[in-house]
């Protein structure tokens, strides 16, 4: 276990700005039970090495044949778990691929071959019951979010008649018309996250200069305002420099006036009024009142941040930061497990791993890629509703896992 500088705990203590509000990383006398982790162990396989007590099973992998008859799409990315019916987890899964030939009785752009697949996992065995696509011809759909309406899939693309946010039924057993939602803008999207009292969403920007967004919903939770953060009082303030862990700046929104960008991007239009630059801003998730948000090449060596935005109170903490290659390297999809525990996997050159980040800022390794010298990026990682499993996909060679194991339930 590696120390991230300072305990986040004492940073909050010791700042003047807006209390902190309970949740996962919290200025809290009482902690989350955690989850047991220990020394990773060697895997037979081959493939990812785990701790004691947890094992992984191989749901699907690229090329398989789906139940509707179409290959598993290469390079699976974001996903997210949902409740079904009859014992039944349903996965929803993106695919970061772009051009190619799609069928066009169906695909959004016949020119591209990214888009979302569905997996209904048995919750008993953990075996795959079915699979399928539900959305085609999108562009390097990246990652998402989980929302009350269903699947948000991010396409990470400013190409022409991409870089949009669509919204996918769980419940689709075969292709279904794309729905679009343009009120959230068109950028290099990367992540959602859904206050589900509030319904707004909350957004992520993969550029190396981005913004990090908030949706408002006005008639419906599809059609509302775009706005862009601002530290108060710091216009475009450059986040990954010069921060240490506990740091906390008060925050407002600005507006986003041409979602679509025709003119000026999304990003420009943000600094312009002020916009705080994050690097790289990639993995988000909400959880108790709270937007966990990570800048993958943020910090002062560019290895990565995370962040928590505490929406009732308009602050923005910092609570994790990579300052050596032995604790984090470029984080990129984040979760939260039902029980609290705070989970980020890398994107790096290699070895990958999944890390948990506790309550007092250290990062703990959960478990390594070992598969063709781990170079492959882990992403996609979520938790089953009841949070007795834990989800992740090994990009490049393909592999949708479960693991199971002492997982502290929510």
């Amino acid at each position: 276990m590696k120390m991230l500088r300072r305990s986040f705990i004492q940073g909050c203590l010791t700042l003047g700005a807006a209390p902190c509000a309970p949740t996962v990383v919290a200025c809290t006398k009482d902690t989350p039970a955690r989850s047991p982790l220990g020394a990773l162990e060697p895997d037979p396989e081959g493939i990812l090495e785990l701790p004691a007590g947890y094992r992984y099973v191989v749901l699907e992998q690229s090329g398989d044949e789906m139940s509707d008859g179409h290959p598993v799409g290469e390079r699976p990315d974001g996903m997210a778990c949902f409740e079904g019916e009859d014992g039944q987890w349903i996965l929803m899964r993106n695919h970061e691929v772009d051009v190619g030939s799609s069928d066009p009785d169906v695909a959004y752009d016949p020119n591209m071959v990214g888009g979302v697949s569905r997996v209904v996992v048995d919750k008993a065995s953990l075996t795959r019951k079915s699979s399928n696509y539900v959305l085609l011809g999108t562009a390097r759909n990246c990652a998402g979010g989980q929302s009350p309406w269903g699947w948000l899939t991010c396409e990470e693309s400013e190409d022409a008649r991409h870089g949009y946010v669509f919204l996918c039924d769980i419940d689709a057993e075969q292709v279904a018309k794309p729905q679009r939602a343009p009120s959230l803008g068109r950028f290099k999207h990367e992540a959602a996250a859904v206050d589900p009292e509030t319904s707004i969403i909350y957004l992520t920007e993969d550029q190396r200069k981005s913004a990090f967004y908030r949706h408002v919903p006005d008639t419906g939770p599809f059609a509302g305002k775009l706005q862009a953060l601002k530290v108060h009082g710091q216009p475009r303030l450059p986040l990954s420099e010069g921060l240490s862990i506990g740091d906390q700046f008060k925050v407002e929104w600005v507006q986003v006036a041409d979602p679509e960008g025709q003119d000026q991007t999304c990003a420009e239009q943000a600094f312009e009024r002020g916009a705080a630059e994050i690097n790289r801003g990639e993995g988000c998730w909400f959880f108790d009142g709270s937007v966990f948000f990570v800048s993958t090449e943020g910090g002062p060596r560019g290895l990565g941040q995370v962040f928590r935005l505490d929406p009732k109170h308009d602050t923005l903490t910092l609570i994790a930061q990579a300052e050596d290659e032995d604790a984090l390297v470029n984080p990129d999809n984040i979760t939260v497990s039902p029980a609290g525990e705070v989970y980020v996997v890398e994107d790096n050159d290699g070895p990958n791993h999944i890390r948990r980040i506790g309550p007092d800022g250290a990062v703990e390794t959960f478990a390594r890629n070992v598969l063709n010298e781990g170079k492959s990026e882990l992403c996609g990682v979520c938790f089953s509703p009841d949070g007795s499993v834990m989800f992740v996909n090994i990009q490049e060679e393909g592999l949708t896992l479960a693991i199971s194991g002492p997982f502290v339930r929510g």
